[in-house]
């Protein structure tokens, strides 16, 4: 291992180990409380331009495979935690974790007061901050960190979108069988706009029995609303996603036309997120966020307290009760997590049903968005 160097906007300068990849790296770190499926929170497309810090202490130790990946690449900027473990033992295990961090050129730092940085951004917020095994010289890193854009200044959808639409073909993986399993009848068809999704919110989807073509963030609005009044889908996606979804002005205008059109519409995360904007109601920003595969959230309508895995920094506003029925609400903050329109075949969730990593108590909702679809037929 060589030397880290971070140093926070606060002013806060550290030493630490790295594991990762030798490079210098600027973001906004944030905690994520999941105790496992390190890889699975390092791939997914919502962590771009994010550090994160992992409460639990010991990381790296089932390494890492192909299966596991939520998308092609590892999104985060870095990874911070107490201690790396390089010899990894898990049957399903093609790599360690070091390799993999490198691999995809993100730093890697260990060897550090995990709690005391949680403790830190839980008193005082998530922060931008910049690490780097190159560069030792605290003034430099400052200069480096105040001259560099924050996270709500990048479009990183952008960056994480494909380019290219395609059709997801593979139901839900299971880990003891090597193989995904089969998709079953289709029932539903339709189009999920890829912000930076999940590869397992589209296998929820698809084991669900729907069809699922996924199309890029640049996919017009008007193209949609046509194949859906052709009958060739049934429906809209909107995917999770990165940063702040107040700057995606292009976007927040497709949406508008879908929900002019009476376009039924499903989104998760930052799809939530951007439904409430294009109604009229912009989000904002929590104080350090929701990430983790443990947060207990109720269901308004059953009753029932849901374990649910969280990723994100903004939220929707109270005020949206004035258009929408809240379905979810959450434990910890009392802040809202489900909402279904009223007078349109709209809803939306902040947590991910999919819960990868996490616990699978809110599968059940890829399913209210296939009945959703049939009964709007």
């Amino acid at each position: 291992m060589q030397k880290a160097w971070l140093y926070l906007e606060n002013g806060i300068f550290l030493e630490a180990n790295s594991f990762g990849a030798d490079t210098t790296s600027v973001g906004e770190i944030v905690f994520n409380t999941s105790m496992s499926g390190y890889q699975e929170i390092m791939s997914d497309p919502s962590y771009a331009g994010q550090f994160v810090t992992f409460t639990m202490t010991e990381i790296g130790n089932v390494g890492v495979n192909d299966e596991d990946m939520e998308s092609k690449a590892a999104h985060a900027k870095g990874m911070i935690v107490r201690q790396y473990q390089d010899r990894y033992s898990n049957f399903r295990a093609e790599g360690s974790l070091g390799d993999f961090l490198k691999k995809h050129d993100v730093i890697g730092i260990c060897d550090i007061d995990t709690r005391y940085l949680t403790k830190m951004i839980r008193e005082q917020g998530s922060m931008m901050m910049i690490a780097s095994t190159l560069i030792s010289d605290k003034e430099e890193l400052k200069k480096i960190l105040e001259n560099s854009p924050r996270i709500e200044d990048v479009n990183y959808i952008e960056q994480v979108s494909t380019k290219e639409s395609y059709v997801h073909q593979n139901g839900v993986y299971d880990p003891f069988y090597f193989k995904y399993n089969d998709a079953p009848e289709v029932k539903a068809k339709i189009v999920a706009i890829d912000f930076g999704v999940k590869r397992n919110i589209l296998n929820e989807l698809t084991e669900a029995g729907m069809q699922v073509e996924v199309v890029p963030n640049t996919t017009s609005g008007d193209e949609l609303v046509e194949r859906y009044k052709n009958k060739e889908i049934d429906g809209v996606f909107l995917s999770n996603g990165p940063g702040d979804p107040l700057v995606l002005k292009y976007e927040q205008e497709q949406i508008k036309k879908l929900l002019a059109a009476k376009v039924p519409l499903f989104g998760i995360c930052l799809g939530h997120q951007l439904l409430s904007i294009s109604h009229g109601y912009d989000t904002f920003k929590l104080k350090f966020g929701h990430h983790g595969g443990n947060h207990p959230v109720k269901n308004e309508k059953t009753g029932v307290v849901e374990i649910t895995a969280q990723n994100h920094n903004y939220n929707v506003p109270e005020s949206i009760v004035e258009i929408a029925e809240v379905t979810h609400v959450n434990l910890f903050d009392d802040t809202i997590e489900g909402l279904r329109y009223r007078d349109e075949p709209v809803f939306s969730v902040q947590h991910h049903p999919e819960s990868s990593p996490g616990p699978k108590e809110s599968r059940y909702i890829f399913s209210e968005f296939l009945s959703l679809l049939q009964a709007n037929r």
